[in-house]
């Protein structure tokens, strides 16, 4: 009997096609394993090679020998300050030992770690030595506790960091492709044109130009005084000699008031021998 090819029935089960002495075919219902090129296997090969490191399974990762210790410690809820370095000690070994027989370069700080944890073992196995002044003796765990504490504490805020919004990994930045077309070009200015567009800028300037008033402060008692100082030493003096034109109506009321605020006090006396004729200024007093 020799097999020749293999079929399926209605129901999709694979069958074995035999042919008999005479030549017949004979089908056998059986379930194949798997298809090697097309061709069902209804069992195992006997010379099926795997490698033993074909699939390995790691349960836990860790990142150093402090993170496997932490876990050891945190795992059975053991007080960090009070570590049973017993137990912990034989709980690392024991995964040292499995690291080793798979991967001896990664098993190298873990084995400087163990070499740590049976020394301290070791020192806590010892009589305390006594210190000078009555102290009591360091724990020798304490070092180890520090790093411990300072791992955990940098463990905790990497996963902290961890967890914000990163770019690349929860956002993307956000990109838009836009295809430049050809840069316009517009016609030539002429100079008239520029001109012409510089009048108009002008007449608007024009429109909108506010008008500006200034306040000028200026003393009537100042001026009283100027007009005092001009009419000393002089008999009489012509009354349009005492006003400056040139430094604007300002001036010139200021200094008329002064005039008139002397003439009330009987300062200065105002005189003109006839109508229409020439008005004198005086002083009313002799100065001392």
């Amino acid at each position: 009997m020799t097999t020749t090819a293999n079929e399926a029935d209605a129901d999709g089960l694979p069958r074995l096609s035999t042919l008999d002495a005479e030549g017949m075919p004979v089908v056998v219902d059986q379930v194949a394993l798997a298809r090697l090129y097309g061709e069902p296997l209804f069992a195992l090969p006997q010379d099926l090679y795997i490698p033993p490191d074909a699939l390995e399974v790691f349960l836990e990762a860790f990142e150093g020998p402090l993170d496997l210790l932490l876990y050891l410690i945190r795992k059975q809820n053991f007080n960090i300050l009070d570590i049973p370095m017993v137990g912990v000690t034989k709980q690392y070994l024991a995964y040292v030992d499995e690291i080793r027989s798979r991967n001896l370069e990664l098993a190298a700080e873990y084995l400087l770690m163990a070499a740590m944890l049976i020394e301290i073992k070791s020192r806590m196995l010892l009589p305390p030595k006594k210190q000078e002044g009555g102290e009591e003796p360091e724990d020798p765990r304490a070092e180890l506790v520090r790093r411990l504490l300072e791992y955990e504490q940098m463990k905790m805020a990497a996963m902290r960091l961890a967890n914000l919004p990163q770019y690349g990994r929860d956002f993307l930045k956000a990109q838009v492709y836009i295809e430049q077309s050809l840069q316009p070009r517009f016609p030539d200015v002429h100079v008239v044109e520029l001109q012409e567009a510089w009048r108009d800028i002008l007449k608007r300037a024009k429109l909108v130009q506010h008008h500006k008033i200034t306040r000028e402060e200026l003393s009537v008692r100042e001026y009283m005084s100027m007009v005092l100082k001009t009419l000393q030493g002089r008999r009489f003096v012509e009354f349009e000699e005492l006003f400056e034109p040139e430094k604007g109506s300002t001036v010139l009321v200021v200094t008329f008031i002064a005039l008139l605020e002397l003439a009330k006090e009987t300062l200065i006396e105002i005189t003109q021998a006839e109508a229409f004729a020439p008005i004198y200024v005086r002083l009313a007093y002799t100065p001392v």
